[in-house]
């Protein structure tokens, strides 16, 4: 059994000469999320200060600050030191991962994003490209159908376990494409799943709210699974972690046990405690849930 050793964490010269090239020097910044993120943070506050005005009790200002969070913490995804690591630890990556999935997208739906990014956008956009398409029967079916929550829960979790997977990894290592697409998927599927789970404003529910429960505790259950692969294969599972260089004093079969360890409570815990909220809110009372919902707007 593997028994952790404090002294491992101790960093040797490389080590400090990659932390500190990190942390100086590897903010990147890729153009287009630039642009999507600064673009759409603009039109988002444009359109929450109009529609505000009529919607103060839904948009209230913890909504702006969700959004703000969210596209900090996706942009700390992509654009950060944390990125720079990921070709060196497998922690590193996973927690790269868990933003992309597990931070950024719950964050994003909290501010109720519909209705803000489309007051914000200029009036043209709306009436005629945005209209058109939304006014489509073939898209609205198209939608309708990958919109289903039980489409979204698959989506969501084979693009969690497919790109786990060792050939598909280890893809993502050789081509800067493929692991651009790998954390576009991650994002998009998991910007799904939490819209289906939270239902922000002025979303219409399309199943029974205690739904959520069984649809929160599978995906937990399917994370369990991998998580345990990794903390348990007893084997390297990613051969080029095994063949990067060393910068901390845990090998590459100890970075696996401390990333599956890690993917595991951090997931968890993202799942289970709305699951926990969920419960507790439909087993109380009925005058205190309408009162809450009254609140929370």
């Amino acid at each position: 059994m593997y028994r952790f050793n404090p002294s491992a964490l101790c960093l040797s010269e490389q080590a400090v000469d990659v932390l500190r090239t990190a942390l100086l020097h590897k903010w990147s910044w890729p153009i287009l999320p630039l642009i999507s993120l600064v673009l759409g943070t603009v039109i988002y506050l444009r359109g929450w200060a109009f529609a505000r005005r009529t919607r103060a009790a839904e948009l209230s200002l913890w909504r702006p600050a969700s959004f703000l969070a969210g596209a900090a913490s996706l942009w700390i995804a992509i654009a950060s030191p944390l990125d720079a690591f990921d070709d060196y630890l497998l922690t590193a990556h996973m927690i790269q991962h868990f933003i992309l999935m597990s931070v950024a997208p719950p964050l994003l739906v909290l501010s109720a994003p519909v209705v803000p990014l489309l007051r914000g956008l200029p009036r043209w956009v709306v009436r005629w490209p945005l209209h058109w398409f939304f006014t489509s029967r073939a898209v609205r079916y198209v939608l309708n159908r990958l919109g289903h929550p039980a489409v979204i829960w698959v989506a969501m979790n084979v693009a969690y376990l497919g790109w786990h997977a060792p050939k598909a990894f280890e893809l993502t290592f050789r081509s800067e494409g493929w692991h651009n697409l790998e954390h576009l998927c991650f994002f998009l599927t998991s910007l799904a799943f939490w819209l289906v789970v939270i239902e922000p404003w002025p979303a219409k529910t399309r199943w029974p709210r205690w739904a959520a429960i069984p649809y929160l505790l599978s995906a937990d259950l399917l994370n369990t699974v991998l998580s345990g692969l990794l903390t348990f294969s007893g084997r390297v599972l990613y051969p080029s972690y095994q063949q990067a260089p060393r910068v901390c004093g845990l090998t590459a079969l100890q970075d696996q046990i401390a990333a599956g360890s890690e993917m595991w409570v951090l997931n968890s815990t993202v799942f289970l405690i709305p699951a926990i909220v969920l419960t507790v809110h439909l087993l109380s009372p009925k005058i205190y849930r309408q009162r809450q919902v009254e609140l929370t707007g």
